[in-house]
């Protein structure tokens, strides 16, 4: 089984970009999206109701913002939304689907001011128990979160990290947080797959030449359980996805199911 997350910056717009091409160019058994930025009924039918696809949307109530969704090529359980509470900016939607449970994950950015630093901040603090109690729960069964985390873990995830030291993403308590994460029990299934070499990058600034020279940030990711850690057979980040259709690479992960 394969299992992709992408960040797409607006789904109607990666649709006129190539979305669809490349989908079938990474050929995913499961999907996961962020950052859908719409409505399904503000999409044409083709991509509300995908053929081949079970789909669930789960958008912000702000029009024009954040957003998630699943999709599978077989058949949707839903679990939850949120950290099984209000979800307003629809952040969280986790499912069941191929034998495996899956959340799309899209975690704040603070990136725009101090009060959205200050909100990415609070989740964090919600997300790690949350995702702790997920892993105590589900021991047997195969369970990953894949998203965008806007955190880039180490200096290894990030291509000028010196720079970056006081910037939301790669500051230290966020870098801490991320290793406690780590420390609770969930697998960062690329970095264990690729080992300790610089990126892969999976966002990129549009400023200057940082997506032509490959200066990004790793911040999308997919978190493994054991069960699911012990599956993996191969992982792959598309960067030239993240250079047509959005500002970030699809990342996929191979399982034995």
């Amino acid at each position: 089984m394969r299992l992709t997350t992408w960040n797409v910056n607006g789904l109607r717009a990666a649709v006129r970009k190539g979305f669809g091409d490349f989908v079938d160019r990474v050929a995913p058994d499961v999907l996961l999206l962020q950052e859908i930025r719409v409505t399904p009924d503000q999409l044409d039918a083709m991509w509300r109701a995908p053929d081949g696809w079970h789909v669930v949307w789960h958008p912000a109530e702000k029009p024009g913002y954040s957003g998630t969704a699943v999709w599978s090529r077989h058949p949707i359980e839903v679990l939850g939304t949120g950290l099984d509470d209000a979800d307003p900016e629809g952040r969280v939607v986790r499912v069941r689907t191929c034998g495996v449970q899956v959340a799309s994950v899209y975690l704040p950015s603070g990136s725009s001011s101090e009060a959205r630093q200050q909100a990415k901040e609070a989740w964090m603090a919600r997300f790690a128990p949350w995702s702790w109690a997920l892993l105590a729960s589900h021991v047997d069964e195969p369970l990953l979160l894949g998203g965008d985390l806007n955190i880039a873990h180490t200096e290894r995830d990030i291509w000028n990290a010196k720079s970056n030291a006081k910037t939301s993403g790669f500051l230290p308590h966020e870098r801490a947080w991320f290793g406690e994460l780590l420390g609770g029990g969930w697998h960062d299934v690329v970095r264990e797959q690729v080992g300790d070499v610089q990126g892969p990058y999976a966002w990129w600034s549009n400023r200057g030449r940082a997506r032509e020279l490959d200066r990004g940030w790793r911040i999308d990711y997919l978190l493994a359980n054991d069960a699911a850690a012990s599956r993996v057979r191969a992982v792959d980040t598309l960067r030239e996805g993240g250079l047509v259709v959005s500002d970030h690479a699809p990342v996929s992960v191979d399982l034995d199911v």
